[in-house]
């Protein structure tokens, strides 16, 4: 079983930037592809940005590629998402998610474990 608890979120204006944190439970995340997902008002969850158990391979959605960087520290069993020229279409509730998997994960399906969100608004 794996816990995850995300922060960093809140309300900016856009073009800053936030970090977003999240920190799992157990001794095992370095065996974890973990990725990170939002869901907007209305929405359904989207794929953000996904890092594999070593952090040496990374992928990102379209929207958010050049802006936002997904990275890790097994060290510390967390994962970050730095998100930079934030855009009021990024506003969601920000989720971190854990896969058994192998390799960079994209589909949320293949998410084992989920935390429970952090709101990011980005204001105009």
């Amino acid at each position: 079983q794996v816990q995850l608890v995300e922060s960093g979120g809140g309300l900016v204006q856009a073009g800053d930037s936030l970090r977003l944190s999240c920190v799992a439970s157990g001794r095992t995340f370095s065996r974890y592809a973990m990725g990170w997902f939002r869901q907007a008002s209305g929405k359904e969850r989207e794929f953000v940005a996904a890092i594999m158990w070593s952090g040496g391979s990374t992928s990102y959605a379209d929207s958010v590629k050049g802006r936002f960087t997904i990275s890790r520290d097994n060290a510390k069993n967390t994962v970050y998402l730095e998100m930079n020229n934030l855009k009021p279409e990024d506003t969601a509730v920000y989720y971190c998610a854990a896969s058994y998997s192998i390799g960079v994960i994209i589909s949320r399906s293949l998410y084992d474990y989920w935390g429970q969100g952090t709101q990011v608004t980005v204001s105009s």
